[in-house]
């Protein structure tokens, strides 16, 4: 299967052609345009200092999580309801990415995604979600939001579980805005053993297009934490009846 090459235009080869491994197209641009084009095709870029063009992919099966599937343990549910933590939205994006890319020895976020993805935040299409001990930021995540679908990109952790309570706070919301689902692009055994599962390609650029159609709910996603930590609570009471 050969590999596209990018050109200025801004356009996208099926990511039905993308190789074996996901790979898809070199080049282009890490324009707005550019990005947000990529993910309602359902393609994302990947790339490291020492790749000279970036790296556009669509893997074929696809990792997502079901916001009904996301597995919280007992231990995550008795930090949550103990109010430890603090889950806020949009509080501090370039804290979170700049926090992600020095959390691994080696990382794809270089600071040319790092001005990228501050700049779609900027115009209310990414999103943080951070989580804070004594009004410390020790974990959370980013993504990008569009239609009814989530496109996870990243998160770290600096304190046991304050990763995992960043997503129980996005999951929460999301559910509350009646989102479809997470894309959680490629699968990892961190992201599986809290609920997410692989799809086949086609199914998932199939579900995707049908949410994309949706409203995008576009802006600052600031919300006070006592609603966040709220929403998280409640949605654990509610796994915890359906366990019964």
């Amino acid at each position: 299967m050969p590999i596209f090459r990018l050109s200025d235009y801004i356009l996208f080869p099926p990511p039905e052609l993308a190789r074996y491994d996901g790979l898809l197209a070199v080049g282009g641009d890490l324009s707005p345009a550019r990005l947000l084009m990529a993910y309602e095709m359902g393609i994302f870029p990947w790339y490291t200092e020492d790749d000279v063009d970036i790296l556009w992919w669509a893997p074929d099966p696809r990792l997502i999580l079901e916001l009904d599937e996301f597995h919280i343990s007992r231990r995550l549910r008795r930090e949550i309801r103990q109010k430890k933590f603090q889950v806020t939205f949009d509080r501090n994006f370039s804290e979170v990415i700049v926090a992600c890319a020095t959390s691994r020895p080696e990382t794809w976020i270089v600071p040319e995604m790092q001005e990228a993805y501050c700049r779609l935040h900027e115009l209310g299409y990414a999103h943080s979600v951070e989580c804070r001990l004594d009004n410390r930021l020790v974990g959370g995540l980013y993504g990008v939001s569009l239609g009814g679908v989530f496109f996870g990109e990243s998160m770290f952790s600096q304190v046991a579980n304050s990763s995992k309570i960043a997503l129980a706070g996005l999951v929460a919301r999301l559910k509350e805005w009646d989102f479809n689902f997470i894309d959680c692009q490629v699968k990892t055994d961190h992201l599986i053993s809290l609920g997410a599962r692989e799809i086949p390609g086609a199914l998932f650029f199939n579900r995707l297009r049908q949410s994309i159609k949706r409203r995008n709910r576009r802006g600052s996603w600031q919300i006070k934490a006592p609603a966040a930590d709220d929403a998280v609570i409640s949605n654990v009471e509610r796994q915890e009846k359906n366990l019964v």
